[in-house]
């Protein structure tokens, strides 16, 4: 539960539209999660009913009224009926006849092995009762399947591949849920939080994905298939599909289903994958091709996948999950082998000598390594195949990544036709394990009422024509327009060309410093040297070194420190970019700003300009911003300080790396202007520890830059699942308040605190010709608050942008916390308006600018560790000898110094500026 509706006391709520928190806390919350919600097992079942909590009075629900009004059709169906008593949860242990699992299958098999199982004793052991199981150690059931404290042992015989194997399957009951609890979450009770309900939407989510895994292949809530594939380059290729889950809304639930695209493994030879993987024509070139650098590309690609081994030493095939690759060549890899023809003849022999004596194989390509599986079997990769319906989770290349955004980017129209496609093709509300959980499903989209907010105006410089400007259809441009205010002109400045001289000869790279210092100067913002020293540099050699030259070679009076470093990069290589920004951040104290080799070929002047936005921002200035007056009143005319709060983690797969909290925070009235702190987090945390010494360090920022302390603080906090709301807000909230108590006994502003949420699955379509012209899209300022956001939240939908292609996402924000008691119009307002004031844009953006700004601050954060390797690179084999590493962890030691909680330091040149644009 986020909020209480301030009650007299008769009970009635006096909120009339605001959330009513001012200086109070919500009491604390029973939290329910069932025994073995987790995975674990529970020796007893719990049954929590819902008259024995503390359930409340309903929500008083803020509303907004601003705005033309209009309907939207959304991605969800409105269940139009669903179980009011009692699901049974259950622990399912699987178990080999034979010897015991040292970790569970993948869910692929282990949910073949539970349906073979149901197929045998549904009708006998089971009474008929359906179970629908999460693949992993969860199942549920609409009726109890064994009584408290019984063991239900089914015996199992599965065959896969030609082979039988005899399996048991434990069944033991760990929990009963009460659906009642969700029933007084819809009326927004506020006994009940979002994770209450949790354990029900996961049984239903499970019940309908029972049913959709007979028509695709799942992974989660996702299902994808083949069916209009497209092959990409490295073996992969990309499948369409669609996620389901079902989700909260105001009096009702709803069947959220909205479109998914996926990368696959394509099937088949894992020799021409790895030959695709490295960019050859035909495996033959693969002879010297095998280097520690593309072992670890093959390592990675390897990571975590299934292959069938075929020869003739092998009845059918045998799965392989590869450990890692030998380090010699098969014609080198050699171990001692005691001929079965001959007893007691031992000879040491190669891995191609041994396939040849034993199984008549001669390999063709014995120069290759060799995969390592079980028991330090070793394969050749010849022989080895890659099994079908395999998820790629590793990270996309820049071709992959570009593939994949042109496969993905549909219209809106399309993808509802999609929606409605598939939710007529698999008929969910027909099915008898659906209707047995008491779902009825229909097949029709909602509509929800929606309103368009006005756009802002925008402020430019005094010297402009016109100096405001209302922009339509969430753009503008800068014809005629001056910044608001120039940074400190530009005097200490060179030129570093890392790209060759014949691409970007000294002409040319001078007729483009030419058109870039005529847009400065039109668009306001000085460059007093007009000829900047220009240096080439390779981007081979020591950056530090090449950047350290070019300042060197501006020959800057005494006292005097360099202002700005134009690099010209050759092309996108990013740990060129990391290693120009490290240097930059950590060694030289001075603003880069990069540049691809190509710009330079013919200088634009619209690219200039947009450099020129950066470079202003960067040494001090500000490119446009909101009237005051219109800030002042949405913000009640108090000083405010706003916050931007994100929170980064190494990528799929990426061991020894820490997450990053940015904190950014404003340092202008106006909130334009931001300094940010960055903070080492143990990988893949959530909280963020130290918070409350960077609010601190912004409380005193804002101070420096206006002289006044805020009275208001507007905290912004993206990267926060729903169900971590509470023990985030909780935590963090307290943060904020201890920061501004230590800077002055009894200071205690106003502190609003929202989440923000990107990463969803609700998506919206405008009727008829409401949409933009252009894409179809919903246009900027559709604000979505009713119906479908969560019942016991004040929280709201926004599209604050214009989207260039596909279909567009709108941003969720929840207001976890009101200190300052805004209504819904005045946040939704707010928060739509601050998109206008991104600082290198002539767009609204998606995400309110703190959010967005933190965002490039976590980014950026990342050239402070490009000395820290990648996780698969750091990795130690479990065996030696092997590349890959069978002993890689998803987090690293906590006694890993580079793991410790710690504040990243700036340079004190850079520190209070906006460097990370």
């Amino acid at each position: 539960m986020s909020y209480r509706a301030r009650t007299t006391s008769r009970g009635r709520s006096t909120s009339r539209g605001r959330a009513s928190s001012r200086g109070r806390q919500p009491p604390a919350q029973q939290q329910y999660t069932p025994p073995g919600a987790a995975g674990t097992s529970a020796s007893a079942s719990a049954k929590v009913p819902a008259a024995s909590r503390p359930l409340g009075i309903a929500f008083d629900k803020p509303y907004g009224q601003v705005g033309r009004k209009m309907q939207v059709t959304a991605n969800h169906v409105r269940v139009s009926n669903y179980p009011k008593g009692m699901i049974y949860q259950y622990d399912i242990e699987l178990t080999p006849e034979r010897g015991t699992f040292t970790r569970l299958p993948p869910p692929m098999y282990t949910r073949a092995i539970f349906d073979q199982a149901m197929r045998m004793h549904r009708q006998s052991t089971l009474k008929g009762i359906p179970m629908v199981y999460d693949a992993r150690k969860i199942a549920y059931a609409p009726q109890p399947v064994c009584s408290q404290g019984e063991t239900l042992k089914l015996e199992v015989s599965y065959t896969e591949d030609g082979r039988a194997e005899k399996f048991v399957v434990q069944i033991r009951q760990s929990a009963v849920i009460d659906t009642s609890l969700l029933t007084e979450y819809l009326r927004g009770g506020t006994g009940v939080d979002v994770a209450d309900i949790q354990p029900i939407l996961n049984a239903f989510d499970l019940a309908i994905g029972s049913v959709i895994h007979a028509e695709m292949v799942g992974f989660g809530r996702s299902f994808f298939t083949r069916v209009q594939s497209v092959k990409t380059s490295s073996g992969l290729e990309l499948w369409r599909g669609f996620s389901f889950s079902f989700r909260p809304g105001i009096d009702h639930l709803y069947l959220n289903v909205n479109t998914a695209v996926t990368a696959m493994y394509t099937p088949g030879s894992l020799l021409d994958a790895l030959t695709s993987l490295l960019g050859l024509r035909d495996p033959n070139a693969l002879r010297g091709a095998i280097t520690p650098s593309t072992v670890r590309e093959i390592g990675s690609f390897l990571r975590g996948l299934m292959l069938y081994v075929r020869h003739r030493g092998i009845q059918g095939k045998r799965k392989l999950s590869v450990k890692g690759m030998t380090s010699k060549p098969l014609d080198k890899e050699s171990f001692e082998w005691e001929d079965p023809n001959n007893p007691g003849s031992v000879e040491n022999i190669t891995i191609a000598r041994y396939f040849q004596k034993r199984y008549n194989i001669t390999l063709r390509y014995p120069f290759l390594p060799g995969l390592v599986g079980r028991k330090n079997s070793i394969f050749p990769i010849e022989m080895c195949e890659i099994v079908d319906n395999q998820r790629y989770k590793g990270k996309l290349d820049e071709k992959q990544t570009a593939d994949m955004v042109r496969f993905a980017c549909q219209k809106p129209t399309n993808n509802m036709e999609q929606i409605c496609n598939v939710l007529n093709q698999l008929d969910l509300g027909n099915s008898p394990v659906v209707s047995s959980f008491g779902l009825a499903l229909p097949t029709e989209l909602s509509k929800v009422e929606s309103r368009v907010l006005p756009a802002p105006v925008i402020n430019y410089g005094s010297a402009s024509r016109p100096p405001s400007i209302t922009p339509s259809d969430g753009a503008w441009n800068m014809r005629d327009k001056c910044v608001l205010s120039s940074g400190k002109p530009l005097r200490f400045w060179a030129v570093l060309i890392l790209a060759n001289r014949n691409t970007v000869p000294e002409n040319r790279a001078q007729a483009f410093i030419s058109t870039l210092v005529q847009m400065c100067n039109q668009t306001g913002y000085p460059i007093e040297n007009p000829r900047p020293v220009i240096m080439y540099g390779n981007q081979n050699a020591d950056i530090n070194s090449e950047m350290k030259s070019a300042c060197k070679n501006m020959r800057l009076p005494a006292g005097e420190a360099p202002q700005l470093l134009l690099v010209v990069l050759p092309s996108t290589n990013a740990h060129v970019y990391q290693m120009v920004k490290n240097c930059a951040y950590t060694t030289l104290g001075v603003h880069t700003q990069c540049m691809q080799a190509k710009h330079m070929q013919r200088p634009n002047p619209q690219y200039c300009a947009n450099l020129c936005l950066k470079i202003n921002v960067k040494l001090g200035g500000s490119n446009q911003s909101l009237p005051a007056a219109s800030m002042q009143q949405m913000l009640h005319r108090k000083p405010t300080l706003f916050l931007g709060c994100d929170v980064t983690h190494p990528a799929p797969g990426e061991q020894g790396k820490p997450s990053i909290a940015s904190v950014v925070g404003s340092t202008d009235f106006m909130g334009v202007r931001y300094a940010a702190t960055l903070i080492q987090l143990p990988s893949r945390q959530e909280l963020v520890e130290k918070l409350q010494e960077a609010i601190v360090r912004h409380l005193k920022l804002f101070f420096k830059g206006t002289r006044t302390k805020p009275q208001c603080i507007v905290f912004y906090r993206d990267g926060v699942s729903e169900t971590q709301f509470a023990q985030v807000r909780d935590r963090e909230l307290l943060e904020i308040q201890r920061a501004c108590a230590s800077v002055e006994a009894g200071y205690a502003p106003e502190i609003t605190f929202l989440a923000v949420l990107k990463r969803h699955n609700t998506r919206f379509f405008p009727l008829g010709r409401d949409g933009d012209r252009r894409t179809g899209n919903c246009v900027p300022g559709t604000v979505i608050d009713r119906a479908i956001t969560m019942p016991s939240m004040f929280d709201f939908y926004l599209f604050s942008h214009s989207a260039i292609q596909g279909t567009s996402r709108p941003t969720h924000y929840y207001v976890l916390h009101n200190g300052a008691q805004f209504t819904a119009d005045e946040i939704q307002q707010l928060t739509y308006h601050l998109c206008y004031t991104y600082a290198i844009c002539t767009r609204s953006v998606s995400l309110v600018p703190p959010v967005y700004y933190a965002h490039r601050v976590a980014d950026r954060a990342r050239c402070h560790l490009v000395d820290m390797g990648s996780g698969f690179e750091e990795a130690s084999s479990a065996t030696s000898g092997y590349y890959g590493g069978t002993g890689t962890t998803s987090r690293a030691p906590a006694a890993d110094p580079r793991m410790a909680t710690k504040v990243i330091k700036i340079h004190s040149l850079l520190d209070e500026s906006m460097y990370f644009m």
